[in-house]
């Protein structure tokens, strides 16, 4: 099946009694045996399910869904994308490892791979990952994972996946990909050689605002020790949410290819007005399209982005992005927030930087929405 109808698709057909259309939410914390000798089956690795914190139905037609989006053999749901990242780390990498990670991520990852996972022994080294040589000059004896994400958050770089599986394999690393930005329909990480992906499932897979959940597929032998971490660290997701990200999933394709042309439009509208000093946009990420992100770099000298923010009109003010309405928000206030000034610096995140995620409204919209919020922002 081509992508479009394997997203529609995934699916299990079940044979049982009641043959449902769509998958029932199995709103169970576990599960019952007939006996002592089939509880100990499970355990043996012959039945399915025991406890909804180590499996469920639901958590497993989204992580199935995705990998097969992917082209993967395995895939698990996490509560969250941050803790897809978390349990993904922590599978292959322990107290005394290294990780190498570009330097342009999300504030969320930052804080986590350089904060939280030290204070647990895992060192860490951020550079740029544009250029190769930087790359190798940080790896290490104990350097066990290379992690970097396919769009870059937020100023939407994208990654050279070839040179990441390259370096990974050179070296024996374990190659992280966080893939929510460009989705299964833009770009498939896994495909390309890299061994683990992840998803902030809470953004264009669950795509409407109103789920939180994240996904990690790859390798069968790798998703199985994903699973353990997932299991002994209480990460997993819930049933309902895995319903709600299931039924978002099948118009992943239509939305992310209305929001694709929409944001390049916008992109290209944007880029002659007045007191914008860069747009940050995407040319090279799939003939499908460049993704639903755009970024803009106002001039502090000319406009005030108090005044910005407050002339959006019908455009909200949000800390997350990827719905279907077109949002904005302020990475040097929300994502990138718990960052000091150097690591703002470093990572180049300014007072006039703002984050546009487009949705599927009209394109001229969108455009006229943004572009008057500018006008009425000029100092």
């Amino acid at each position: 099946m081509k992508f479009q109808t394997k997203n529609v698709h995934f699916s299990n057909k079940k044979n049982e009694p009641i043959r449902s259309k769509v998958t029932p939410i199995y709103q169970s914390s576990a599960f019952t045996f007939k006996s002592l000798q089939e509880l100990e089956a499970f355990y043996q690795g012959e039945g399915n399910y025991l406890y909804s914190r180590v499996g469920n139905p639901n958590t497993d037609e989204l992580g199935h869904a995705v990998a097969a989006l992917e082209g993967a053999e395995a895939g698990v749901a996490t509560s969250s994308g941050l803790s897809a990242v978390l349990v993904s780390i922590l599978a292959v990498a322990s107290a005394g490892d290294h990780i190498i990670a570009n330097d342009d991520l999300y504030g969320g990852t930052f804080q986590l791979i350089a904060k939280e996972l030290k204070e647990v022994g895992i060192e860490s080294s951020f550079v740029s990952f544009t250029d190769r040589e930087m790359i190798v000059k940080e790896i290490k004896p104990n350097t066990k994972v290379i992690y970097s994400e396919s769009v870059t958050n937020p100023f939407l770089r994208v990654e050279n996946l070839e040179q990441i599986v390259e370096v990974a394999r050179e070296f024996k690393l374990i190659s992280l990909i966080d893939n929510t930005f460009a989705t299964p329909f833009l770009c498939k990480p896994h495909e390309d050689g890299i061994d683990l992906v992840i998803h902030s499932a809470t953004k264009y897979i669950g795509g409407h605002s109103d789920v939180t959940a994240g996904v990690v597929v790859g390798s069968q032998e790798l998703i199985k020790k994903v699973n353990q971490k997932l299991g002994n660290l209480g990460a997993n997701l819930s049933p309902f949410e895995s319903w709600l990200a299931c039924r978002g999933l099948k118009t992943m394709s239509i939305r992310m290819e209305k929001q694709s042309n929409n944001a390049a439009k916008v992109a290209e509208g944007l880029v002659s007005l007045s007191g914008v000093n860069k747009v940050f946009y995407p040319s090279n990420l799939s003939p499908k399209g460049n993704g639903a992100m755009v970024t803009i770099e106002l001039d502090e000298s000319q406009c005030d982005i108090e005044r910005f923010i407050n002339g959006l009109g019908w455009i909200k003010l949000v800390p997350t992005l990827a719905g279907v309405e077109t949002t904005v928000s302020y990475p040097i206030a929300t994502s990138h927030r718990a960052l000091d000034t150097e690591a703002l610096q470093m990572l180049g995140i300014t007072k006039g930087l703002i984050r546009i995620s487009i949705g599927i409204e009209d394109d001229q919209d969108i455009l006229d929405a943004l572009s008057e919020a500018i006008k009425e922002s000029n100092l």
